[in-house]
């Protein structure tokens, strides 16, 4: 499987999609803090130029609870443990589940503006590639007439 790195069209020359969903929330939670704690108009911590700004990665969570896809519960999990700047550990069952649920509910909207990038499959048809598939995959198999 393979990334596509194509960021949005209003993004900087150069601008790398984050690899996953738990990947932009803890920057977008490390720049929030950066910003609370004084450090002016941060955009980025890394070397690496980001699609976005933080706020856009909070207006899809928001866009989120709006639409009553994710909760409190949710939104406290994520604050908590992005201002540790780390997934919640497999020894906190509930944090980890309700992190999961996040995180796998915020993918999707990240992947359509760029954020995050979408995971590419290539297609192989009798051993010879054929192309890659990009987003979600269906599979339907029928019998060869």
């Amino acid at each position: 499987m393979t990334l596509s790195t194509d960021a949005p069209a209003g993004a900087s020359e150069g601008a790398r999609p984050f690899a996953s969903a738990d990947d932009a929330w803890i920057w977008t939670m490390g720049v929030l803090m950066a910003r609370r704690d004084g450090a002016g108009p941060v955009t980025s911590l890394d070397a690496v130029a980001r699609p976005c700004e933080p706020d856009d990665v909070v207006r899809c969570l928001d866009r989120l609870y709006r639409q009553r896809r994710i909760d409190l519960a949710h939104a406290r999990v994520l604050r908590t443990w992005g201002e540790r700047q780390m997934v919640p550990p497999e020894r906190e069952h509930g944090d980890r589940r309700l992190w999961r649920e996040a995180m796998e509910r915020l993918a999707w909207p990240l992947q359509q503006i760029g954020i995050v990038a979408t995971p590419t499959f290539g297609l192989f048809i009798d051993g010879k590639f054929a192309g890659h598939v990009i987003g979600p995959v269906t599979y339907s198999w029928a019998p060869a007439p």
